[in-house]
């Protein structure tokens, strides 16, 4: 018998299966370094304990996406190892910062399966939660990829999509327990730019651009511990390039947003993302936002604005989607996220 782990197959998937992630991960201060040097990211509420104190939080928490990347990378072995690709997200809320020392562990459960057409793979959804020591969930969320199946004869499972909503409501958005943007200061932060200065409709382009290298995508998938074998074994792909983690694109495009966005402190809320488009090194990645709704918080100095993140290679195309529902060849990743801003 194979003490190896060869991963999970489409047709080893079920509807209802909870699945317990191995190997908590205790984070630090080393991971937050890493990432601040992986990524133009600047938001003082992830740089700054004094910052953070001032908006009434103990210390600087975790960036948000680095709670994502940590939980995420703990699902891969059993949810994305035989993956051909990680293909969207949607209901996804952060509930409790993360601090260094921390330790992180990760529950999905399999909510729909489907089989593709070919009979060679098919699609899985998962909703993950993520859990601190104290097993207060910190984060979740539901994704969905496409999986090989280890038997292209196998009888496939029943189809089960999922009923997914469109966006987090604003109601079930959670605003970090202590935070109070009072006594916001917009000097420090960056730019002078508050919830009321936003519009809905509004783009925003953000100037700067970051080519991908090798070697920053590899250690970073490496840091969040994600195994995919996509992303490392050059081999697999018939023009012999390692295909960059789509989180890795998410983080480039949120730190890029800083420019027009730099007082969207924290993430709250994903309502949907989509890697529409596949990203090697070399290629030079942009953003853009577009503000797509607003809703105030339980907290009246704190707003939230519904942000719709684009990422794309070389420049923008003219249309980003187009009427069926496909997208230009330059497009990455399309994603829909709440973000807390002083007001």
């Amino acid at each position: 018998m194979s003490k190896n782990n060869l991963g999970r197959f489409f047709e080893d998937y079920q509807v209802g299966q909870e699945i317990h992630h191995a190997v908590p991960r205790t984070i630090s201060g080393g991971e937050r370094a890493l990432y601040h040097a992986l990524y133009p990211t600047r938001y003082a509420m992830h740089s700054s304990d004094a910052f953070a104190q001032s908006c009434g939080l103990a210390a600087a928490p975790f960036d948000d996406l680095v709670v994502f990347h940590v939980v995420f990378g703990k699902t891969v072995p059993d949810i994305s190892l035989n993956a051909v690709a990680n293909l969207g997200y949607a209901e996804g809320r952060f509930l409790v910062p993360v601090w260094p020392g921390d330790t992180l562990r990760a529950v999905s459960e399999v909510i729909g399966v489907r089989q593709n057409s070919s009979g060679k793979t098919g699609i899985v959804w998962v909703r993950t939660r993520g859990f601190n020591a104290t097993d207060q969930m910190v984060i979740e969320y539901v994704r969905w990829v496409m999986v090989r199946k280890r038997d292209s004869n196998a009888t496939p499972p029943e189809t089960v999509i999922p009923d997914l909503m469109a966006s987090v409501p604003p109601e079930d958005l959670v605003v970090p327990p202590g935070l109070d943007f009072s006594n916001y200061d917009c000097v420090l932060a960056g730019e002078p730019h508050l919830w009321g200065d936003y519009a809905i409709g509004e783009i925003i382009d953000h100037v700067d651009r970051v080519t991908v290298e090798e070697a920053d995508h590899v250690l970073a998938t490496r840091l969040w511990q994600n195994t995919a074998k996509v992303h490392f074994d050059a081999t697999l792909r018939d023009d012999r390039r390692r295909l960059v983690y789509g989180g890795h694109i998410v983080s480039l495009a949120r730190s890029l947003s800083f420019n027009g966005l730099a007082n969207a402190q924290v993430i709250v809320g994903l309502n949907a993302g989509s890697h529409v488009n596949p990203c090697f090194a070399g290629d030079t990645v942009c953003a853009r936002s577009e503000v797509i709704g607003k809703a105030e918080t339980e907290v009246p100095s704190v707003g939230a604005l519904r942000l719709r993140l684009v990422a794309a290679k070389g420049t923008f195309p003219e249309t980003i989607q187009f009427d069926d529902g496909t997208y230009h060849r330059n497009i990455l990743l399309d994603m829909d996220y709440w973000a807390l801003l002083p007001r």
